[in-house]
């Protein structure tokens, strides 16, 4: 079970160092996010700022545990999931289709993949924290095996980084003028 925390460490710590720098890192990004924050409307206009700068604080401790002590990184990864996984929920039920800021600008509209991309790193959290606090087996790690481990958790936190992009790629190409804004479709949510 080592080599599955470990795994799951560099998956979730990349993924919310990732999160964090497209956030931060740049002239005017952190005002994108708080203004994506404030078009999915679950949070009271007055507060955007500050559970902006809140979700901030908390994704660089969620990968900096994740490095330092596990255990709690996993929790704090975990909650946070869970939350960002309600908030896209409620927005959507509310019809609130605002483009995903998750990993930086991006024109992609809010939708069902995001619910499931984050419930799958929430439970992704849960299985790594409980593999972090199971005994480990006899023996010591194998280099290999780490090394195998940390290449399967940055490969796939690449994929879930760069998913939206990717997906856009399959999307059918627009049938509208040139320069037309592309309307995403309302679809109600269960």
């Amino acid at each position: 079970m080592l080599y599955v925390a470990v795994g799951m460490r560099c998956l979730l710590g990349i993924v919310f160092l990732a999160s964090s720098l497209s956030k931060t890192a740049g002239r005017g990004r952190f005002s994108a996010f708080a203004a994506s924050v404030r078009a999915m409307d679950v949070v009271p206009t007055g507060h955007v700022r500050t559970v902006a700068a809140a979700v901030v604080a908390t994704e660089y401790t969620a990968w900096m545990l994740l490095v330092l002590a596990p255990a709690p990184g996993f929790a704090l990864a975990g909650g946070l999931l869970v939350a960002f996984t309600a908030a896209i929920t409620g927005a959507l039920r509310r019809g609130v289709y605002a483009p995903c800021q998750c990993f930086g600008t991006s024109a992609r509209p809010l939708g069902r993949g995001h619910v499931l991309r984050n419930a799958l790193l929430a439970l992704g959290a849960a299985v790594g924290a409980t593999a972090e606090l199971l005994p480990a087996a006899a023996g010591s790690p194998q280099p290999a095996g780490v090394a195998a481990a940390v290449l399967v958790g940055m490969c796939a936190a690449g994929v879930i980084v760069l998913l939206d992009d990717l997906l856009e790629l399959f999307r059918p190409l627009r049938t509208g003028r040139p320069g037309e804004p592309r309307r995403p479709a309302r679809l109600p949510v269960r």
